[in-house]
């Protein structure tokens, strides 16, 4: 099953659910989150909460995207609560590329690999533990609250002293925590996890600066378990013209952590399970268009599809104005 949300074309907010005849509105319902709350309290799935409130009329969503009424497949109405967050070195890549970074990886000796290098091989060899036990943690980083969750259609903002505005397609993890502090799977979407790698790439210890930037997810939220391959589509689009095409892979097939493997290592802490608090968290990706020398403009759209995930994300690009501001003492 998947959810979408949107503003009907009263700008009423709406769910609908994918079904085999098209979109279907979700009776007396509002938001994901208003479900998710109802069927934790009824000790429901997600699924089954859909199924007892029942559908309503089609919904148009295509006419939705194009009017710019769809929204992310979860928001809260303070986005303090809403946390982005990701992991990165989780994903093996292409069959080619998997197959020379193991033999790289193998003969190499441990004081001439990277740190990034380390802790890929850190993963390969223990990111996918036995069910019940515990594997390596992943690398980790924040990305900031719900103020810079973009919607489908919405565009990216790049500020103004940043180095590079580049795209990674990934599979985000939507979480909302239950009352007495249980994470809860909402589902799965398609994100755009947004990142400055120009900067990155000065030291590796500014990972932490390019992460602070907007991201996007959706359009669709799927419910469910994740199919083990996903393969889809990350592409560049100029003035209406395709400048750069990619497929991506991810699913655990494609992975060198499993799923449950990088939730326990985010979830572990307790400050990530605050009751009420929305969790998007991002899994990674092994596809960008910066290795390939690709340097995105403003007005650039960049679009990521998957076929679990139905419609394609897609995003402008788009440069803040410089932003003046001093601090004051008190």
């Amino acid at each position: 099953m998947n959810l979408i949300q949107l503003f009907s074309s009263k700008g009423k907010r709406q769910v609908a659910a994918r079904t085999d005849s098209g979109f279907r509105q979700i009776k007396r319902t509002r938001s994901v989150l208003e479900l998710a709350h109802a069927a934790i309290e009824a000790g429901q799935t997600l699924a089954q909460a859909v199924e007892q409130r029942g559908f309503g009329k089609e919904v148009d969503v295509a006419a939705a995207y194009a009017e710019g009424r769809l929204l992310a497949p979860v928001d809260a109405a303070d986005p303090a609560h809403v946390h982005l967050t990701g992991t990165g070195l989780t994903h093996l890549g292409s069959a080619s590329t998997r197959d020379a970074m193991h033999r790289k990886i193998d003969s190499a000796k441990e004081e001439t690999l990277t740190d990034s290098m380390k802790m890929f091989r850190m993963g390969l060899e223990n990111g996918k533990p036995a069910r019940g036990k515990t594997g390596v943690q992943p690398e980790w980083f924040y990305k900031g609250n719900g103020s810079m969750l973009a919607g489908p259609g919405e565009p990216l903002l790049s500020p103004a002293f940043a180095d590079d505005a580049g795209e990674e397609p990934e599979i985000a993890g939507i979480y909302i925590i239950g009352p007495d502090g249980t994470p809860f799977r909402l589902g799965f979407a398609l994100a755009n996890e947004f990142s400055d790698h120009v900067m990155e790439r000065v030291n590796y210890l500014y990972l932490a600066h390019s992460k602070l930037r907007p991201c996007s997810i959706g359009p669709e939220l799927l419910v469910g378990d994740l199919p083990s391959d996903i393969r889809g589509t990350s592409r560049i689009i100029r003035k209406k013209k395709t400048i750069w095409e990619k497929p991506f892979l991810s699913g655990e097939a494609n992975m060198s952590h499993t799923i449950a493997n990088l939730e326990h290592h985010h979830f572990k802490y307790s400050v990530f399970r605050q009751p009420g608090d929305v969790h998007v968290h991002m899994f990674g990706t092994a596809t960008l268009s910066f290795a390939d020398g690709m340097k995105a403009e403003d007005g650039d759209v960049f679009e990521i599809e998957a076929e679990a995930f139905g419609l394609p994300l897609r995003n402008p690009l788009k440069t803040e104005k410089p932003q003046r501001f001093s601090v004051k003492p008190l």
